[in-house]
């Protein structure tokens, strides 16, 4: 059994330590905390889950004292708390004003001390009480946690550091600590809101209600109490409610929200409507066909909401890492601060202040922070794009792509029938147009519905004569009184004509005759998507090595779509197991830590899907079984969204790397450099507050990837 809470934590050193202690409750078989969702992610028994449920609740409180855990759906779990997200205490409120009023005493220190010689009791008096203004709420957050025996976190490092240096008489490094440590919370504050702003836009493609028709008036109703068969009215202006069928009206609906594109969608009689768009021009009616639980806006939610709960695998890592990281570093302290001293006579003092030094520089928070920051803000903006990541695991499987494999119909092609080309003998291309179309005007066959649209007009049925469908062949009518003949050439062939023209293998070759005299032929084929060069052309940009195609399509036709689209290799004639027996050879051949990314419609591609590395369903607003079966869902119909999703997945990936690599160099540096008396406490607060700073912008910078720009040179028809 599976369950959501939301949770009261704010703090990263929290969330793992609480990760780490559910993790080892009996009947637990998975866990997963994020501070920056406020959500707890479990997974245990279902026979003995709200006992199971319960034990996490005390544990949790056994770290995190005011810990209170709801579950999301609005029912409350026994010891669990308020369904109610707590709003921020006095500390936090007024943090800003305390940050503000100590460096006021910092700087009326500083000038007291250097310019007016003040010493003693009324100098530490200005520092002091400047301290105290601004970690009062740090001090008590330790002293509680010491009372309930919970585990150091930075907060006590930090308050360790700043009353050893006042005490040691070193009182403005003793202020800069502290005061500079809670104006990088307020600055890490304000990143981790933007970033849940960032995914909170999101959550509001969420219907408030439903105006349904009952009785012939409308009422206006909870979408979830909406009946499957009832019919709901959407003003404009207003978000369609619920998944059904339009029965009255005519509109369009934005569907920006869900695909990140601005085309609007028509809304007409008969036409499907998705719950999540906005009904933008004229009053529609929807006939409900699924209940608000399975409607795209609920399935998209769920999988926005669980997106947090799959950790990539250097968020896992931090985590372990500052498991260890920060007591090693804290004993280190004390063996700087203590073992000289012990070992031989020393300046006991110096010593002590270098052991402050370390005990800054260890706080691990640059760290626990702004990589599962990074990794948040990625998923938010690939889905500010319309692209649904189910978590950053699969963000950073996406990010090692190297070979990228599309299905053909309906994934780089319409998967819709059209002219092609048009080769007339013995007359013009307008006649022979306009005979085939009135030929093919009783049936109902997707090649002549093509021919038919081509045509551009509609044909008189006075025009037409006897109809007769030749079964596998083609059709043979009268139009204006000439025996028309459309089909293949075995048609041609049982009236007598032998020689045909083809232009190539790019299509199905319709041959026409009149009165029994080869009149040429029309090719039809599956047109490429506009942008579906572009798709190829920015994947390869992104550095992927091979994009191929895999097909149940001929051989020809597979590769004249390859080479139109400039492909690197391509796959025919496959049957369904046929293509997962291709894609197992390609992920075999791949070295380790590289994956191979999968691209079908969803539907018909499901097993592909799952067993690619990261299967990706496109062009799949509203199909359930493209949300159920992939690891990434492409709102819209573009193959341009697939190089979009890998672009946001390297920067991600790259940005995440950044924040790594510089926090552990610049503090390991510090490290390293304190017992030989190289630093200072000003460069330890730099080592900490100022990385933590710089990596949590970098991390925000995640939010603001953009699409690849590629040359968007839609593919022409002859």
């Amino acid at each position: 059994m599976r369950q959501t809470y939301t949770i009261n934590i704010d703090e990263a050193e929290e969330a793992w330590l609480i990760e780490a202690a559910v993790a080892k409750i009996p009947g637990v078989t998975a866990v997963s905390v994020s501070f920056l969702r406020h959500r707890l992610y479990l997974e245990a028994a279902a026979a003995d889950f709200k006992k199971i449920a319960n034990s996490v609740a005390k544990t949790a409180q056994d770290i995190a004292p005011d810990f209170a855990m709801t579950v999301l759906d609005g029912s409350t779990c026994t010891a669990c708390g308020d369904d109610e997200e707590e709003e921020g205490g006095w500390g936090e409120r007024t943090l800003p004003y305390r940050v503000v009023a100590a460096f006021i005493l910092l700087v009326v220190g500083t000038v007291l001390e250097y310019f007016c010689n003040w010493t003693g009791l009324p100098l530490y008096a200005v520092y002091g009480t400047g301290l105290l203004i601004v970690g009062a709420d740090v001090f008590v957050s330790v002293a509680v946690r010491i009372w309930h025996l919970q585990p150091p976190d930075e907060k006590l490092l930090m308050s360790i550091a700043s009353l050893g240096a006042f005490a040691i008489g070193q009182c403005p490094e003793a202020l800069a600590v502290m005061l500079f440590y809670q104006f990088g919370e307020i600055l890490e504050d304000r990143a981790v809101d933007r970033s849940r702003r960032s995914i909170k836009a999101l959550m509001d493609i969420q219907p408030q209600h439903a105006t349904v028709l009952r009785d012939g008036q409308p009422t206006t109703v909870n979408p979830a109490d909406v009946n499957v068969g009832e019919t709901v009215v959407v003003k404009p202006g207003e978000r369609i409610p619920l998944d059904g069928t339009v029965v009255a009206g005519d509109s369009y609906a934005d569907t920006s929200a869900l695909t990140g594109e601005s085309v609007p969608r028509h809304l007409r009689e008969g036409e499907p409507a998705l719950s999540g768009c906005i009904n933008t021009t004229a009053t529609v009616k929807i006939q409900v066909t699924k209940p608000y639980a399975d409607s795209t806006v609920a399935r998209i939610l769920a999988l926005i909401e669980d997106s947090a709960a799959r950790k990539s695998s250097s968020e896992r890592f931090i985590t372990k890492f500052a498991h260890y990281y920060t007591p090693a570093v804290v004993a280190a302290a004390l063996a700087v601060a203590f073992l000289p001293d012990l070992l031989w006579p020393a300046d006991w003092a110096t010593w002590l202040y270098r052991g402050l030094i370390f005990l800054v520089v260890s706080c691990p928070c640059a760290l626990v922070v702004s990589v599962p920051l990074s990794c948040f803000c990625g998923l938010g903006c690939a889905s500010k794009h319309g692209i649904l990541i189910k978590g950053s695991n699969y963000l950073e499987a996406l990010a090692k792509a190297d070979v990228v494999v599309f299905d053909k119909t309906g994934t780089l092609t319409t998967g819709e029938f059209a002219v092609h080309h048009v080769h007339p003998v013995g007359m013009s291309r307008d006649e022979l147009v306009d005979l085939a179309a009135g030929a093919e005007f009783y049936s109902d066959h997707p090649i002549s519905a093509s021919i038919q649209h081509y045509a551009g007009h509609g044909i008189a049925a006075t025009r037409v004569g006897e109809s007769q469908n030749v079964a596998g062949k083609g059709v043979r009518t009268f139009v204006d009184g000439k025996e028309v003949n459309v089909g293949n050439q075995s048609l041609m062939a049982d009236i007598g004509v032998t020689e045909t023209l083809t232009c190539g293998p790019t299509g199905t070759n319709v041959h026409v005759s009149v009165d029994r005299a080869y009149a040429g032929h029309i090719v039809i084929s599956d047109r490429a998507k506009p942008d579906s060069i572009a798709a190829v052309r920015a994947l390869h940009a992104e550095g992927i090595r091979q994009v191929r195609m895999l097909t149940g399509d001929s051989r020809p036709v597979a590769a004249a779509v390859a080479g139109e689209l400039g492909l690197d290799g391509y796959d025919a004639e496959l049957l369904p197991d046929g293509k997962t027996a291709r894609l197992e050879e390609l992920i075999a051949a791949e070295p380790k830590g590289r994956t191979v990314v999968y691209v079908g419609d969803g539907i018909n591609d499901a097993p592909a899907l799952a067993l690619a590395d990261v299967g990706v369903a496109m062009g799949c607003l509203g199909a359930d079984a493209a949300i159920e079966s992939a690891d990434v869902v492409v709102m819209d119909d573009s193959p341009a969204k697939v190089a979009t999703g890998v672009r946001i997945a390297k920067h991600t990936e790259r940005i995440v790397k950044e924040n790594i690599v510089f926090a552990l160099a610049v503090k390991f540096g510090v490290l390293f450099l304190t017992p030989l008396g190289l630093t200072n406490m000003w460069l330890a607060i730099f080592a900490d507050v100022g990385v933590l700073i710089i990596a949590v912008l970098n991390a925000v910078r995640a939010l603001r990837i953009k699409e690849p720009a590629t040359d968007a040179t839609p593919a022409m028809n002859a």
